[in-house]
């Protein structure tokens, strides 16, 4: 049984970044800064809201017999507290026992090597190809370790939606801060860190969801190489994309909200245009208790925290609302491709505007080397993706192609895009000049003529 890791390490981070932003919301508001005091609490607070609101309804943390965990969640504790044990009588709530989530997790793998469970599960799963041929395995899973995975689902699911919907606004708001006031102070510094952390962690946790959606019929394990190019790649794609959106907004303040409204409605709409276009029913084995409004409201919330991903960084969860999962099964290279090519034109594209306009204050900044180091920046982290996906996969053997073949393809179509553009201006060029030169022709041959006519004409004088 491994060891619940991931759980300590999100608790860890959500309560870290949780009480910075309240130390540095109150020395805001010391300061007499209401507006960014405002503004970093609604950015802690409302991601808070949601991980309690997926825990309530998704993991079923309340049940009508357990009101006290409905006060605890409305109390925003919901990550720290989730499990409230009864004992045999429910009437007796003195004897209530609260063990955390942390707790509980950690409790349930250092005990369940003690205690023989009468009742286990047998679960099949396939092991990764060796010389074209997969053995399929049997394995128990007791009831310890299934409450292990449902907590590591639940705290997974939960950095994600406190790193996109949450972290990301903090650091982008606390970095446009640090530009505006032209210092960095120890606590903003730090709290920076701690959201860069969190959004890094999440955008990890999303690959793995997606590796153990996608290829739910294997055993998947993951190397610490690859999560070692995880870090790497989504560390330096988050960290210049949030970088370039801060310096685009410094000097184009209007603008700035508008690049940020049509990346965020374009992916919001994304899945949508893609459900209405394979013409498939209405997904409604979402949750039985929940009516055709209700399920609409939990797709939008999802198409949300999908458009809020993408934001920042490729989600490597794609939305599929026609799929029963409603994730994507299939390794979409080409849209991969694309995407990563647009979003490198867009953040060249916002440098460019930020160094044509950019003001006296980065008079003492090297303009040309920060926007070079930061398309740099994004190239590494391009770079990483593709070690992750050419050798550090755990599951490349199932490739049926390879990222580097789309992005060749990718090149080889806009290469020809080019190519018959350029074509194309060149014969327009060789037809705008070929009146000109026809002209030139019949001047040349009436001077010549004219030239032949003067001279048999002397000639003729002469004799």
């Amino acid at each position: 049984m491994k060891f619940p890791g991931s759980v300590l390490v999100s608790l860890v981070l959500f309560m870290s970044e949780t009480v910075a932003a309240l130390c540095l919301s109150a020395g805001y508001r010391y300061a007499g800064d209401r507006m960014w005091q405002t503004l970093t609490l609604l950015f802690a607070l409302v991601p808070c809201a949601l991980v309690q609101l997926s825990l309530v309804f998704i993991h079923r943390d309340v049940s009508r017999d357990r009101p006290l965990v409905l006060l605890l969640h409305l109390l925003q504790l919901g990550p720290l507290v989730r499990s409230v044990r009864q004992g045999e009588n429910n009437v007796k709530l003195v004897y209530v026992k609260k063990r955390t989530k942390c707790v509980e997790a950690l409790y349930i793998y250092f005990r369940a090597e003690r205690v023989e469970e009468p009742y286990v599960s047998i679960t099949k799963k396939r092991q990764m190809p060796k010389d074209g041929y997969s053995e399929e395995i049997e394995k128990e899973v007791g009831q310890a370790e299934g409450k292990l995975c449902t907590h590591r689902s639940a705290f997974s699911r939960a950095s994600v939606i406190q790193a996109f919907l949450g972290s990301a606004p903090q650091l982008t708001l606390q970095l446009y801060i640090c530009v505006l006031q032209q210092e960095v102070t120890v606590a903003r510094s730090v709290f920076m860190v701690l959201s860069l952390l969190s959004i890094v962690y999440g955008a990890l946790r999303c690959n793995i969801l997606a590796i153990k959606i996608k290829y739910d019929d294997y055993d998947v394990r993951v190397k610490p190489a690859a999560y070692l190019c995880i870090f790497m790649w989504r560390s330096f794609e988050i960290a210049t994309r949030v970088t370039v959106l801060v310096l685009f907004g410094s000097v184009l303040r209007i603008w700035v909200f508008l690049i940020v409204l049509l990346n965020f409605l374009g992916f919001f709409f994304y899945p949508w245009i893609l459900f209405w276009l394979s013409k498939s029913p209405f997904p409604e084995n979402i949750e039985k208790e929940l009516s055709r409004v209700g399920t609409t409201i939990v797709l939008c919330l999802l198409t949300f925290l999908y458009a809020g991903i993408n934001m920042f960084c490729w989600s490597a969860a794609q939305v599929e609302l026609s799929d029963p999962d409603l994730i994507s099964k299939s390794q979409n290279w080409y849209r991969m491709t694309v995407y990563y090519i647009v979003r490198l034109m867009e953040n060249a594209f916002l440098l460019l505007l930020w160094y044509i306009y950019r003001t006296d204050f980065y008079l003492y900044v090297c303009a040309p080397m920060l926007f070079l180091q930061l398309l740099i920046g994004y190239c590494m982290g391009i770079f990483f993706m593709l070690v992750f996906y050419q050798f550090c996969h755990p599951c490349k053997k199932l490739f049926s192609s390879s990222i580097t073949e789309a992005l060749l393809s990718c090149f080889k179509i806009l290469y020809f895009i080019c190519q018959h553009h350029k074509s194309t201006l060149l014969k327009g060029k060789v037809a705008m000049k070929s009146p000109e030169n026809t002209d030139e022709a019949r001047g040349s041959s009436k001077t010549i003529d004219s030239q032949n006519r003067s001279i048999h004409q002397s000639v003729s004088s002469n004799a």
